[in-house]
């Protein structure tokens, strides 16, 4: 084999060795530091308060007249615990840095966010291994939660209330 070509195969093996070392740090960044969910919920095509999961029993001036102003915990291993809703966003998971820290094996370090929107709580799943669900529904792209739906983390479920 030529010095050439046996040059150009050590360059690739090497390319291709740097690009499996790169894809790995962005998992592991990406599993460490969540990802940002405010842009993600810009560009997602969100559903009406009014087609969402939970809110078909409730007629639209019900909708508009109550707000959430705290999340409760309704199972799992803190059930009662109750957390004002006065920021703009709340974090979940297994981190100790989340609002609600969720200790289940089922829950990721970043799981799920709760982020308000032009008057709306969505919930989006930060790409978690067990997933985040809205009345039974996996959540796959940020999806508004009215008042009183459960929605689960592991084993833990929450609802947001006034």
């Amino acid at each position: 084999m030529s010095e050439l070509a046996l040059f150009l195969v050590r360059t690739g093996f090497l390319v291709l060795l740097w690009i499996f070392i790169f894809s790995i740090i962005s998992v592991i960044r990406a599993d460490l530091f969540g990802q940002k969910v405010v842009s993600r919920v810009a560009q997602a095509n969100v559903p009406a308060v009014f087609s969402s999961p939970g809110a078909a029993g409730a007629t639209p001036t019900q909708q508009l007249d109550q707000k959430a102003t705290k999340l409760v915990v309704t199972g799992g291993d803190k059930v009662g615990t109750e957390i004002a809703l006065s920021g703009r966003q709340l974090s979940i998971g297994r981190a100790g840095d989340s609002d609600l820290i969720v200790d289940d094996e089922y829950a990721s370090t970043h799981h799920a966010k709760l982020v308000f929107i032009n008057g709306e709580w969505l919930i989006q799943d930060l790409d978690s291994t067990n997933g985040t669900f809205l009345e039974g529904q996996k959540v796959s792209t940020p999806q508004t939660v009215s008042m009183n739906a459960a929605v689960r983390i592991g084993q833990t479920t929450f609802e947001l209330r006034a």
